[in-house]
């Protein structure tokens, strides 16, 4: 028997069900864990001191902290995968914008890099863009 048009969408037989606060904390975890990534794989670099291309490439992966970098980058895409389950993409993904301000203030933190007048307008335009798509998530029709 096929479905109406004005049915909901199935997957074997179940209807998706969705749920915007476990999706979007999801999708929050995957932004740390995404951060967290980066920030191992940055120290995992700084130990490198091989030479040649075939000495760059067997140091990226003999290295504790690149492989913890890669298993987490691994981690949150399943995360995410599990999140997408759950909520639309058309909201979600824009959330993993907020990994770059999770990177940038462990960045001053942990290297003391700085942040200029740029870098914080551009931090300020993607929290803003992701505090107006969750608006938007909230006044939608039910």
């Amino acid at each position: 028997m096929n479905p109406s048009p004005n049915q909901p969408s199935t997957t074997q037989g179940t209807p998706n069900k969705r749920n915007p606060k476990l999706s979007v904390a999801l999708v929050f975890l995957c932004t740390l864990l995404g951060a967290a990534a980066q920030i191992l794989m940055k120290n995992g670099t700084q130990s490198q001191h091989a030479e040649g291309v075939v000495g760059l490439i067997v140091s990226i992966f003999s290295s504790r902290e690149l492989f913890a970098g890669y298993a987490l980058y691994g981690l949150s895409t399943v995360v995410l995968v599990i999140a997408l389950k759950f909520g639309e993409l058309s909201i979600l993904y824009p959330v993993i914008a907020l990994t770059y301000v999770w990177v940038t203030a462990l960045s001053v933190i942990i290297y003391g890099e700085q942040i200029n007048f740029f870098k914080l307008l551009g931090l300020i335009s993607v929290i803003s863009g992701v505090v107006v798509i969750g608006y938007g998530m909230r006044r939608r029709p039910a």
